[in-house]
């Protein structure tokens, strides 16, 4: 699989994020690469929260996997600290060789890190292919999940 880093995003890795994040029917639709100033004010939110934590993973100097993990501090559960994954994206072209397993992996580990007892993330209902590989990860369809478009 070759060397791999995952580190915290930088602003100079937002384009190459906004381009993963459009890269499928579902976000580009919703998504706008051309237009990075939304992303960039977004980004300057999340790096100024030490609960959120937007990383990369990037292998000989490319961003090839993105995804954010926000900590939670609840009274729910005796108290208890959970995290959400959101938004994983891996590059095309890197799909299938390990690098989504190692990147939940490397979730999970830093989630247990920060104290959390529960890890939770939501996947779109027509993404069956990530509900499965969720699934062989260990995480288990508990819930059901609504929205409210404001």
């Amino acid at each position: 699989m070759g060397d791999l880093e995952i580190r915290p995003a930088a602003a100079d890795d937002i384009p190459a994020i906004v381009e993963m994040l459009a890269d499928d029917s579902l976000g580009n639709n919703r998504e706008s690469p051309d237009d990075l100033t939304p992303y960039l004010a977004a980004y300057e939110r999340l790096a100024d929260d030490p609960n959120q934590h937007q990383v990369v993973a990037v292998r000989e100097g490319r961003v090839v996997g993105t995804l954010q993990l926000t900590i939670i501090h609840g009274l729910s559960r005796k108290g208890a600290t959970r995290s959400i994954i959101e938004a994983v994206r891996i590059h095309a072209d890197e799909r299938g060789n390990g690098l989504g397993t190692r990147f939940i992996e490397w979730a999970v580990d830093e989630s247990r890190r920060q104290n959390c007892q529960l890890v939770q993330l939501t996947s779109d209902a027509t993404r069956t292919d990530a509900h499965r590989f969720y699934e062989r990860l260990g995480f288990t369809a508990s819930h059901v999940g609504f929205k409210l478009q404001l």
